[in-house]
């Protein structure tokens, strides 16, 4: 059975998956609201401007640590025979860990300052916004997987 890195993280379908990846990201920047959201909002304009493409391009240098940590979660789907964007998005907070500890790791080994402040800030509620992204994120890979 082919691993998500296998049919994602490959030409033709890793630049679809990239773009695809930011878009996700975009939409439920926008969607935050209140206090939390202001701060989340300002925070991603931050990093989107320290240089054109910046997000393009961590998403893509994530890409394949991202596909690793969440296969497991697509090959239980396989076995199980269920849609798995729909089994990723039942699993958002299994999900979110896999995810947020390569961000984490990452962050921590950032040489801008800026980008580690930044995370810093936003890790403590990190969990919950990526795993409210669990029914986005499954449409991606439903999108993308097929």
């Amino acid at each position: 059975m082919s691993s998500l890195k296998e049919i994602l993280g490959q030409s033709p379908k890793r630049a679809g998956v990239v773009a695809d990846a930011v878009s996700v990201l975009d939409q439920e920047v926008g969607d935050k609201s209140g206090i939390s959201g202001i701060a989340i909002k300002a925070a991603y304009s931050v990093v989107k401007g320290i240089k054109p493409g910046f997000i393009p391009d961590v998403v893509d240098g994530l890409l394949d640590d991202f596909l690793d940590a969440l296969n497991p979660i697509y090959q239980e789907a396989v076995e199980r025979k269920e849609a798995p964007g729909r089994h990723l998005s039942a699993n958002s907070d299994r999900a979110a860990d896999a995810m947020l500890a390569i961000t984490d790791a990452r962050a921590a080994r950032s040489k801008h300052g800026v980008i580690q402040k930044t995370y810093e800030k936003l890790r403590p509620t990190a969990k919950k916004h990526v795993s409210a992204a669990g029914p986005r994120l499954g449409q991606l890979l439903d999108r993308h997987v097929g």
